[in-house]
């Protein structure tokens, strides 16, 4: 369950029937639509959605933290 706690905030996967007002002020960079990802031999098609603002600000937020948490105490101080 490492490998899930990595995608944990940034991936989301769902079966509910979503329409794009579903997604508004969602904080995930992809929500993946279980219903309408298809394999068909070895192709697959795969559906995700995404609020291109609140997810990527989100994001855009998580970089600024991993930035400040890499500054030495001093500099910051």
């Amino acid at each position: 369950s490492a490998g899930q706690d990595a995608w944990q905030g940034i991936l989301q996967y769902s079966e509910d029937a979503l329409v794009s007002s579903d997604i508004v002020g969602n904080s995930h960079s992809c929500i993946l639509d279980g219903l309408s990802t298809m394999a068909h031999g070895r192709m697959v098609k795969v559906i995700g959605w995404y609020d291109n603002e609140w997810g990527y600000s989100c994001r855009l937020s998580d970089v600024v933290e991993l930035v400040a948490q890499s500054v030495p105490a001093a500099v910051s101080a």
